[in-house]
């Protein structure tokens, strides 16, 4: 199993831009389309998803640092540091045992409920099966069982592909990917959370009839709200909040400072939709082959190609609830702190917030109103799951080997936080560690934990009464841009 272990390491050390290419290529040829039709839709959206990487690093070095000052600037210290994403990968790879079980079963179960019809998506995102593993890690940890580890970890995967069935139909209609969806753990996951939460918005005054999507600003404001400018002023804010102490030396310093961040922010507003778009011209050619040649054999079936949510961060108005949350979480962490609701200091993941934005925005189509108060609710859990998870996540990278910063008692990640499916298998393996934050967190955090759950119910309830989220109800969320917009193609026949 050591060697299985090795070939699926260098598998993923390749990268998505690589091996991505490669199984697109494979999957377009079995599905009947032309080589040569099957190599450009292969490198295009491998050119794609380097474009979108490059792009969403911009925001990373731009936001990164900016981030950083903003929270020197508030003086805060606390005993949890967000060591980012990276610390929850390092755990789940670092379970060396699971790894390879995880991701052979992982493939096979998906082939399997596919024949079986049990679901619609075939993912091909391996780099983040790593999200799987995640769960069975805790679990593995706490109990040294490997089946209970391994059943976690396979529980996670069968409610993401459920997830990313339901999810598929609201993502080609609002975002206009056919034949796409996402099994992106950390982001889909929250999709029942943040349907139900825009329902409860629809009986809360002031947002009912809000239609602050970015097309309805641009109409009324016209340049000043283009996306590239919104990103731009948005920058400027965030750059001016972490910046402004450089005024009591360098002006000049500053005001450099704070334009880069607020030129990059319109550069990530303007290029990530732009790539985002690429990648989709390799993925209609695709999904027009897998649809064809699933019609002719099996005529009542659909199939959809899971890929990564960083396919949906790019559009404008993920960007704008993700760049206005970042401020929002660094205040949320302080807030959240005195009430004795979280113990971790936001930082690495303060530059992660578009994945956040994803199922903030997507259900109220774009409304940035209902996204920012959704999203924000959003990392108030993140943050105070982080810090529930963070003991055992210390103690899970130490094993890993994962360098701990210095004068960090614990890290964590508010990416850790965003595993929910993983909180709700592990939180009765873990409680007994985190008993420690005192009454009020604890308290909490089982709220958090029924919320969540009455959530799901909510969401699966709506589902058996033969609605489909986010199409049945579509046009109470639909600007009057988008109405006209689609009006105008109706009567033009498209």
């Amino acid at each position: 199993m050591d060697h299985v272990t090795t070939v699926i390491q260098y598998f993923l050390n390749l990268g998505a831009s690589v091996v991505l290419p490669i199984i697109i290529f494979l999957l377009s040829l079995f599905f009947r389309m032309k080589i040569g039709k099957a190599i450009r839709a292969a490198l295009t959206i491998g050119i794609g998803f380097i474009g979108i990487n490059l792009v969403i690093g911009l925001l990373t070095e731009s936001l990164g640092p900016a981030a950083e000052a903003m929270v020197r600037n508030t003086g805060l210290d606390l005993p949890i540091i967000d060591a980012g994403w990276p610390v929850a990968a390092a755990i789940s790879f670092g379970t060396a045992k699971i790894v390879p079980w995880i991701f052979i079963l992982g493939i096979a179960i998906n082939l399997v409920m596919i024949a079986l019809k049990w679901t619609t998506t075939l993912n091909v995102d391996m780099w983040n099966f790593w999200h799987f593993i995640f769960s069975a890690a805790f679990v593995y940890m706490v109990t040294q069982n490997f089946w209970l580890g391994l059943a976690a970890g396979i529980i996670t995967l069968i409610v993401v592909l459920k997830l990313a069935d339901i999810v598929a139909p609201i993502i080609q209609d609002y975002y206009k990917i056919p034949g796409v969806t996402t099994a992106h753990t950390d982001t889909v996951s929250w999709a029942p959370v943040g349907w139900t939460i825009n329902k409860i918005l629809d009986h809360v005054p002031g947002f009912k009839n809000n239609k602050m999507t970015p097309e309805h600003i641009q109409e009324k404001y016209g340049s000043w709200a283009e996306p590239m400018v919104m990103g731009t002023i948005l920058g400027l804010i965030i750059g001016a909040l972490a910046y402004y102490p450089q005024f009591n030396g360098s002006w000049g310093t500053a005001i450099k400072s704070i334009l880069m961040v607020s030129i990059s922010m319109g550069a990530v507003m303007l290029l990530l939709p732009r790539m985002v778009g690429l990648l989709m011209e390799g993925l209609i050619p695709l999904s027009d082959s897998a649809q064809e040649w699933i019609k002719a054999r099996y005529p009542d079936r659909e199939l959809n190609i899971g890929l990564d949510a960083a396919i949906l961060v790019g559009y404008p108005a993920n960007m704008s609830v993700a760049i206005i949350l970042v401020p929002i979480t660094l205040l949320l962490g302080i807030l959240m702190s005195y009430l004795h609701l979280n113990q971790m200091l936001p930082f690495t993941d303060l530059a992660d917030t578009p994945f956040f934005a994803v199922w903030a925005t997507t259900w109220c189509r774009g409304n940035i109103a209902r996204g920012t108060v959704i999203g924000s609710f959003f990392v108030a859990c993140m943050l105070t799951i982080g810090t529930f998870m963070a003991p055992a996540t210390t103690e899970l990278a130490r094993q890993a080997n994962f360098t701990i910063p210095n004068g960090a008692s614990q890290i964590s990640a508010i990416d850790s936080g965003a595993h929910l499916i993983a909180y709700f298998i592990a939180f009765f393996f873990v409680f007994g560690q985190a008993k420690t934050y005192g009454t009020a967190f604890i308290v909490f955090s089982i709220f958090l934990l029924a919320f969540a759950a009455v959530c799901y119910v909510a969401f699966f309830v709506y589902i058996a009464k033969g609605n489909t989220p986010g199409i049945t109800d579509r046009e109470m969320y639909m600007s009057d841009e988008e109405l006209a917009a689609e009006k105008e193609a109706a009567e033009a026949g498209w």
